[in-house]
């Protein structure tokens, strides 16, 4: 019955995803074509900087919130929490969001990246916030709603795209507000759908509990601002030394495998509450979580060689001819990107232990390589240096998310010895 559920659950998650993925790449593919080289590039800077920025909304993640929720059923005390994490991640989005305007207002950027930043920004008040309530989806193996939210919003942000698209519209900023309506959209229905299931209970500000998930969550927080941070960095130090047309093929090569990779966050979400999280024993989850790794490696290394080998044709089948120059990017940009599924299986070790810590190391360590190298290679190698420092980057993950699981094990090792 268990398996019968994860497979219902993750053939759920997986339709979503699937669709989100074509959706996704047929919307990149007409606000490339219909924006053009410079415009599109404009677009990309912009979301690596809100990208980077929503990076600061994460104080109170899944990783805090799904196994509290798990281990503790009862749904007036569930309430409490998820609203706890609202009112931490709501405060978060607005600082976030003045965060933006301060970048903004350093760098001196010209008109044509102020206002879709901003626009693209105003997302982030809303994001996470109301993501909180995809978290309790999870922890009661009920994705299904979700899933059906998410591809009503993303059907409102192709159309608004489309129209734009066949209108002959160019402006960024008008792509930008089409962007943001599929996320008002979808955290309003995910509002009203825990709202109507929720317990009419009235919630009190309790500061110790905020305090609480502000503590646990401030390591792993700390993390996936480092994380994102390093996975936009890139973009943020290629552009100001490439030519605008480079940093475009760049940007939409990458553009591709983030939809591609972001398919190992969602296998782990729908494997892990189950599979890992409930888990009685480190043994048995430390088990688990290698036979994760190992199957979602392999997921990896399938889909990046299909990229790799028809990235001529991706590229020409969604940019055209304009952005040719993405192709050869793209198929060493897909080659390193299998790793990033292996590195998130080996992250629900330190979850479940619930070490931070050491998630928190990983990303500082990958955030200062990535920069060391980025800022040696940009100069030197062009968007091709961005790549080198994206795949020494993800090696480096695995190799550390490797070094905690071997490192568990010899411990437990040396515990039942002593025991003995």
């Amino acid at each position: 019955m268990t398996r019968r559920k994860v497979a219902g659950n993750l053939g759920w998650m997986l339709g979503e995803r699937g669709l989100q993925v074509a959706g996704g790449i047929g919307i990149v593919a007409m606000l490339a074509r219909g924006m053009g080289p410079e415009g599109f590039a404009h677009f990309q800077y912009a979301q690596a900087v809100v990208y980077i920025a929503a990076s600061f909304v994460l104080i109170c993640g899944s990783e805090v919130i799904v196994p509290r929720l798990v281990a503790n059923p009862d749904p007036a005390a569930q309430h409490r929490l998820l609203a706890h994490g609202f009112g931490l991640r709501f405060a978060a989005g607005m600082i976030a969001y003045v965060l933006i305007g301060g970048f903004m207002l350093v760098s001196r950027p010209g008109p044509e990246l102020w206002v879709p930043t901003l626009i693209l920004g105003f997302a982030v008040l809303l994001r996470e916030p109301f993501g909180i309530v995809t978290a309790w989806m999870q922890a009661h193996t009920r994705t299904r709603p979700n899933a059906i939210f998410s591809l009503v919003a993303l059907a409102l942000k192709a159309i608004c795209v489309a129209l734009l698209f066949r209108a002959g519209v160019q402006s960024v900023p008008w792509y930008a507000m089409a962007i943001v309506l599929e996320t008002v959209l979808a955290s309003a229905l995910l509002g009203h759908y825990y709202l109507h299931r929720a317990p009419r209970t009235r919630i009190t500000m309790d500061t110790a509990l905020a305090r609480e998930l502000f503590s646990n969550g401030a390591l792993f927080w700390v993390s996936f601002v480092l994380m994102m941070s390093s996975r936009r960095i890139d973009q943020l130090l290629l552009k100001p030394l490439v030519p605008l047309s480079e940093f475009g093929a760049y940007a939409a090569s990458m553009q591709i495998l983030d939809n591609f990779v972001v398919v190992a966050t969602i296998l782990c979400a729908g494997i892990a509450p189950i599979y890992v999280y409930a888990q009685p024993t480190l043994a048995v989850a430390r088990r688990n979580i290698l036979k994760i790794a190992a199957g979602m490696l392999l997921v990896g290394a399938s889909g990046a060689l299909t990229i790799a080998w028809g990235a001529d044709w991706i590229v020409h089948l969604l940019y055209g001819s304009a952005f040719a120059s993405a192709a050869g990017l793209l198929r060493l940009a897909a080659l390193a990107s299998m790793l990033v599924f292996a590195d998130v299986a080996l992250t629900l070790l330190p979850i479940y232990l619930r070490q931070p810590r050491l998630v928190a190391i990983k990303w500082a360590l990958v955030f200062a390589v990535t920069v060391g190298i980025d800022l040696i290679a940009i100069p030197a190698y062009g968007a091709h240096g961005a790549i080198l420092g994206y795949a020494i980057a993800n090696f480096l993950s695995v190799l550390f998310g490797l070094w905690i699981w071997l490192r568990e094990g010899r411990r437990a090792t040396m515990t039942r010895e002593a025991s003995a």
